[in-house]
């Protein structure tokens, strides 16, 4: 592996001594566009996946170009959750702590639910970079304690969940607030058509980074299906979990509802399970997200959108009790294991209903294995598909013969039992033709 990859960005080199200390020598895909684009002064539009290294594809080149000299606001970094800004606040703390005390870089973390009183009075000197969540930020511009008119630098971090969770109103005004000539650093999962009348609004031709998820997912990922049968979601998510032994397991529904139904499923069978969805207190998340990364929690419950808003390290396994209705979301979950190069593996229960969702990922590349739960033992189970595979890898009967068997001009009752009596006959006609010849 190529050591000092890094140093060919012109980043900061104190920069650089930290993101090697952590064990990342080469770039990630997003990193290695990113960062040229970001110390170019161009703004971006960047399409990503979680796990692909997006947080210090922004911070490495906005913290290098921080003027040190300059003690007003330079960079606004906002996120859509309280975790999520508190996180990158710590990745900012880690990169900028060893620097020497002539080129310390000064920032803040400007979040909901802390006391705005006190924030005010810390604010007498301007941070050169604001982490923090939009509204919070913006209610202290208005404050008149936050000045970002001279600001040229704005992050928005996880921009589709800004907008479903109503804050991307909130970083348009504060854009507004800030100079003309903006570079604006725009972060997502997905583009949606709602999102784009406020990129048009303030970036004029952007570069867009696309990283394609099928480029993105960890190799080392086994991704595996088992059948619900006639069991509860329930009963085979808690057999599985304690068959797994997890280190740390990361299991997903689709609802807040449905997170707080299987949480208390799971606890009356005896399993010591954190939840996390939207409908929490922030001192309720603040102290979850504490006991997390304490390890006091084998098993974590969680919607998407709130799982999107934090990063859990150590996480061995994903556990899919519901297939999301938006498959990048798939992509998202199954992220969030198999990172920094380590294997994972990704459980996902599945209904027959669930079908056409499963081909849709497999033609993004996923592989699935099958597998059951059978008395606790782990079975290795049919390939669901194996009946089209076989018809698939049937001998070109079905192709010889479609042709041959046409619709009629005019259609009679009982035509298409006559077509199908027509084809079956032609098949069986093709298919001892072909014995013959073997």
């Amino acid at each position: 592996m190529k050591k000092h990859a890094f140093e060919r960005f012109n980043l900061h080199p104190t920069f650089v001594e930290v993101i090697e200390k952590k064990g990342f020598y080469e770039p990630t895909d997003i990193q290695s566009k990113v960062i040229p684009l970001v110390l170019k002064k161009e703004s971006i539009v960047g399409q990503s996946q979680t796990g692909t290294g997006k947080s210090h594809a922004y911070l490495l080149p906005v913290l290098s170009s921080i003027n040190v000299e300059n003690h007003e606001v330079q960079a606004v970094i906002t996120a859509p959750t309280r975790e999520l800004a508190l996180q990158l606040f710590e990745h900012f703390k880690e990169l900028v702590a060893p620097l020497p005390e002539s080129e310390k870089i000064t920032g803040k973390c400007l979040i909901g639910g802390t006391d705005k009183q006190r924030t005010i009075e810390k604010l007498d000197k301007q941070p050169q970079v604001i982490i923090g969540t939009p509204g919070r930020i913006l209610d202290l511009v208005k404050e008149q304690a936050l000045d970002i008119h001279k600001t040229n630098m704005l992050v928005v971090d996880e921009a589709d969940i800004m907008l479903d969770m109503g804050f991307i109103h909130d970083v348009d005004q504060l854009a507004g607030r800030m100079p003309e000539k903006l570079q604006i650093l725009v972060f997502s999962a997905t583009i949606p058509e709602k999102l784009k009348p406020f990129l048009k609004k303030y970036m004029e031709n952007p570069k867009y980074v696309h990283i394609d998820p099928k480029t993105t997912t960890p190799k080392k990922i086994e991704h595996i299906l088992i059948p619900l049968k006639s069991r509860t979601k329930a009963h085979l998510t808690y057999n599985i979990l304690t068959s797994i032994n997890p280190y740390l397991a990361l299991v997903f529904a689709n609802t807040k509802e449905k997170v707080d139904e299987y949480a208390d499923a799971l606890i009356s069978k005896g399993l010591k399970v954190a939840r996390f969805h939207g409908g929490l207190t922030p001192r309720e998340r603040k102290r979850i997200m504490k006991q997390i990364r304490d390890l006091e929690y084998q098993y974590v419950i969680a919607t998407d959108l709130a799982a999107r808003g934090i990063d859990i390290e150590g996480v061995s396994h994903v556990i899919n009790m519901e297939i999301p209705k938006d498959l990048d979301f798939y992509i998202h979950r199954t992220g969030r294991t198999g990172r920094a190069d380590l294997a994972g593996i990704a459980i996902t229960i599945y209904e027959p209903s669930d079908e056409h969702a499963l081909n849709e990922l497999e033609k993004r590349g996923i592989t699935f294995q099958s597998r059951d739960l059978v008395k606790g033992e782990w079975q290795e189970i049919p390939d669901r598909n194996r009946r089209k595979k076989r018809e698939r890898a049937d001998d070109g009967v079905e192709q010889k013969v479609a042709h041959r068997v046409r619709k009629p001009g005019k259609v009679k009752p009982g035509y298409k039992k006559k077509m199908k009596y027509e084809i079956e006959n032609l098949k069986k006609k093709e298919r001892r033709k072909n014995a013959r010849k073997k």
